[in-house]
């Protein structure tokens, strides 16, 4: 199914992106990822770029050696994302400014990039992440739903830009899954987060890669623009 296919993931050092890269190549694709930090144990045939996806610069380069290596790119999965619980009148403006360059820079410098090097063959897989914590409007997480809602809206845009090329844009929306973005989270908060969701249970890496197995499949070349919520928020 994925033979000769090229796939980028960004933050693959943890959590879902080093479970994306795994994945992915159980399905046979040629696996890229980056992350601002060196990946340990690396899988065999996996290529890893450190690179923090808001610096420009780095991006660029790391495109251009794909490109030069391959040439080709079928898939970007957007997954670096990072989060901060603070109520708006305690929370610092460096902490809005890392969010922002992480969640909606790093997005939209991956996608431009990517978009260049998937054109030459008019066909691409662009999967951004969203959050359900910008549909459920959570009290403490003002300045990450922010940063999710602009990457909604670049994706919905995208959609529309980049379909003369052959290339889609969607979004995924977990639920909260155990990794390291919500230690930091009180339990109390994370059950009354569970029971607003129609199915009451943390998300799994399984069901985000389910869904984006779908936005990749070559069949799905007429699905766009569209952002898939888990759990039934």
């Amino acid at each position: 199914m994925a033979r000769d296919r090229t796939i980028l993931i960004t933050g693959t050092r943890k959590g879902i992106g080093r479970y994306l890269v795994d994945h992915y190549r159980r399905q046979g694709f040629t696996v890229f990822g980056c992350s601002r930090g060196p990946m340990e144990s690396p899988p065999e045939g996996y290529r890893h770029f450190q690179v923090d996806v808001a610096d420009e610069a780095g991006v660029r380069r790391m495109l251009r050696t794909i490109s030069a290596d391959h040439g080709r790119l079928d898939v970007l999965v957007n997954n670096a994302g990072i989060a901060s619980m603070n109520h708006i009148l305690l929370t610092p403006v460096s902490t809005v400014h890392r969010i922002l360059d992480t969640n909606v820079v790093g997005t939209v410098l991956l996608c431009r990039e990517a978009a260049k090097l998937m054109q030459r063959r008019r066909c691409g897989r662009i999967v951004n992440f969203a959050t359900v914590a910008t549909p459920l409007k959570l009290e403490g997480e003002a300045i990450y739903a922010a940063s999710k809602a602009a990457v909604v809206s670049l994706t919905e845009v995208l959609a529309r830009e980049l379909a003369p090329l052959g290339i889609t844009v969607n979004a995924v929306g977990p639920t909260p899954v155990k990794t390291d973005l919500i230690r930091s989270v009180p339990a109390e908060k994370m059950e009354a987060l569970l029971d607003r969701q129609a199915i009451r249970r943390f998300g799994e890496f399984r069901d985000i890669s389910n869904v984006i197995d779908f936005f990749i499949r070559p069949e799905s070349d007429f699905v766009t623009g569209q952002v898939l919520y888990l759990g039934g928020v």
